[in-house]
C-alpha cells in the first residue's frame, strides 16, 4: 500500500485512536483544533469571498469546537458571522469549551436559523463523530438548508454522514466542499457519502506520521497502482504468446454471442498472449463472423469440455456473459474448479439457489473471481446483503471470507474485497460506464490479467482500475464495443 498520508485511509474510530495517541505524546490538541479551523476558514474564504454571512452549526463535540475556531477567524477577517449551536454550549468540556470561550460571537439555536440570500453554512455539527440517526431538529435543519440551496462547507464529513460506510444516517449536508483532516475516511470515497461531500480536500494539522500510520491498518484502501503494479507482467524482449497467457471466454448461443466477444476483445486488449471464445456449435457461425485475432473452438456440452481440458495450457476462464443461467453453467464451472475463473452475470445467477455448491468448489488458494452488482451479490449472499448495519467494504469482506475468492461487488464505488482481509474502494470510474455490455468488458481485462498469471485478488484490483480508465478515454456516450476498443494494459 501507498506510504503517503493522503493515500490513506483511516476509519472514525482509528482517527479518533490517532487523536488520542496524539495528546498522550505531548502534542497540543487544541494547536490541532486551531489549525483545523483554520484550514476551514481558509478554505471558506477562498471558496465564496463574496459571501454576505458565514452561518456557522456548532455541535457538542470536538467537530463543534473546529466550528467555533472557523467563526471566530472568519469574524477576525472581516466576514459576516453567526453561530447556530446544537444542544447546550455551556455543557462543552475540552478543547471544544476552550475554542468556545475566545468568541465574541452571539449564538443562537439552529432551530432559530433562518437562510438568507448569499449565506454560507459551515457545517460543524457532528463530522465523523455520528453513530446514529440525526435527531429530528437536526433532520429538519438539514432540509431546511437543502430547499434554500445554500452551499455548505463541512468540517471533516458532512453531517449525518457515516464516516465508516459512507451510509446516511437519517439525513445529511449536501456539501459543496468538505476539508478533513491527516487522511481520508472510507465514507469519503464509498457512495452515497463521496457524492455528499462534494471536493474534498485533506489538510496536515501536524499529526506526526507515525501516529497516524500505527492506527491505519492498511487493510482498506483507494484502488490505483501502487496497489498493484509490482505484479504486473514485465515487459520482456523474449517472450511469446504463451508465455502471456491463453483465456477462455464461453459463448452463449448464437442469438446472445455478443457479450462473450466483448469480453474476448478486452482479454486480449488487457495484454493475453490469446484468447478463445469456446462456443456451441450452432454459434461458430455468429462469432465468426465478426472475429479476427480471437480464436473459436466448438464445445456443445461437457462432456466435450472435460477431454478439452486435458490440455494443460488451458488455465484461465470466463464464463458467464451472455451464457444463460441453469444446469449448463453450473456443470461447467464444476469442471473448471481446478483453474482459474470469472464467474460473471449468469454465471453467477445460476447458483442463486445455492451458493454453498460453488464456495466449495474453490477451496485452497483462491483462484475463482466473482463480479456481483447488487442483484446478483443478494443472490449469492441474502443474508450478507440484508445486514443494513454493515457498509459494503464490510458486505464484500464478508463474502470474500465466505467463498474464498476475490469479490468485485460492482457499482459507482466498486469494492474489490480479498479473502485476506484485504479492500479497495474504487474510484475511477466515469458515470458513464453504466452502460449495457460494460461488466462484459470488465469481466474480460479480469480474465485477460489472470491468464498472464496476477492474483486473483490483484487481477481484480487492476482491472476495475483500467475499466475505468477505458471508460474516460472512451468518453461520454460511449458503447461496451467503444469501451472494449479503448482498453489498454498498463
Amino acid at each position: 500500500m501507498s506510504q503517503r498520508l493522503s493515500d490513506l485511509l483511516l476509519t472514525p474510530a482509528e482517527m479518533a485512536a490517532a487523536d488520542r495517541a496524539a495528546a498522550q505524546s505531548g502534542i497540543d490538541s487544541y494547536g490541532l483544533m486551531e489549525k483545523a479551523g483554520g484550514a476551514v476558514a481558509a478554505a471558506a474564504l477562498r471558496l465564496y469571498p463574496g459571501a454576505s454571512r458565514f452561518a456557522v452549526f456548532c455541535g457538542p463535540g470536538n467537530n463543534g469546537g473546529d466550528g467555533y475556531v472557523v467563526a471566530r477567524l472568519l469574524q477576525e477577517s472581516g466576514a459576516r458571522v453567526e453561530i447556530f449551536h446544537l444542544g447546550d454550549p455551556e455543557k462543552l468540556k475540552g478543547d471544544a469549551a476552550r475554542a468556545r470561550a475566545v468568541v465574541t460571537l452571539k449564538e443562537g439555536d439552529i432551530g432559530q436559523y433562518d437562510p438568507q440570500q448569499g449565506d454560507v453554512v459551515v457545517d460543524g455539527l457532528f463530522g465523523a463523530g455520528l453513530a446514529r440517526d440525526v435527531p429530528p431538529d437536526v433532520a429538519a435543519l438539514i432540509r431546511k438548508v437543502d430547499e434554500a440551496r445554500i452551499p455548505v462547507i463541512a468540517i471533516d464529513l458532512p453531517s449525518g454522514l457515516d464516516g465508516h460506510t459512507g451510509i446516511v444516517l437519517g439525513a445529511a449536508f449536501r456539501a459543496s466542499h468538505t476539508v478533513t483532516f491527516m487522511t481520508r475516511k472510507p465514507g469519503h470515497l464509498l457512495m452515497p457519502g463521496r457524492e455528499l461531500c462534494g471536493s474534498l480536500e485533506v489538510f496536515d494539522i501536524g499529526i506526526p506520521g507515525r501516529i497516524i500510520r500505527a492506527q491505519a491498518e492498511g487493510l482498506v484502501a483507494e484502488n490505483g497502482p501502487a496497489v498493484w503494479r509490482s505484479v504486473m507482467p514485465a515487459e520482456q524482449m523474449e517472450t511469446h504468446k504463451y508465455k502471456r497467457g491463453h483465456l477462455v471466454v464461453f459463448s452463449g448461443e448464437a442469438s446472445k454471442t455478443g457479450a462473450a466477444r466483448m469480453s474476448a476483445m478486452a482479454g486480449l486488449k488487457a495484454g493475453a498472449g490469446l484468447v478463445t471464445i469456446a462456443a456451441p456449435t450452432e454459434a461458430l457461425a455468429a462469432n465468426s463472423a465478426h472475429l479476427t485475432a480471437i480464436m473459436l473452438y466448438a464445445i456443445e456440452d461437457a462432456a466435450a469440455l472435460k477431454v478439452w481440458l486435458e490440455d494443460a495450457r488451458l488455465q484461465t476462464f470466463v464464463l458467464g456473459p451472455g451464457f444463460g443461467i441453469g444446469k449448463k453453467a453450473r456443470k461447467f464451472v464444476s469442471l473448471l474448479s481446478d483453474r482459474h475463473l470469472v464467474l460473471d452475470a449468469d454465471g453467477i445467477s445460476s447458483f442463486k439457489d445455492d451458493p454453498q455448491a460453488l464456495f466449495e468448489l474453490f477451496k485452497g488458494e483462491p483462484r475463482l473471481v466473482l463480479t456481483p452488482h447488487d442483484g446478483e451479490f443478494a443472490r449469492l449472499f441474502p443474508d450478507i446483503a440484508a445486514d443494513n448495519r454493515a457498509g459494503k467494504v464490510d458486505k464484500a469482506l464478508a463474502a470474500a471470507r465466505r467463498s474464498n475468492a476475490a469479490i468485485i461487488y460492482k457499482g459507482a464505488d466498486s469494492v474489490i474485497a480479498s479473502p485476506d482481509g484485504r479492500a479497495l474502494i474504487n474510484t475511477n470510474a466515469p458515470v458513464w460506464l453504466a452502460t449495457a455490455g460494460s461488466g462484459d468488458v470488465l469481466a474480460g481485462i479480469i480474465g485477460g490479467l489472470l491468464a498472464q498469471g496476477l492474483p486473483t485478488f490483484e487481477a481484480a484490483a487492476a482491472a476495475v482500475w483500467l475499466h475505468g480508465e477505458a471508460g474516460h478515454r472512451a468518453g461520454k456516450g460511449l458503447t461496451a464495443e467503444d469501451l472494449a476498443a479503448r482498453v489498454l494494459p498498463f
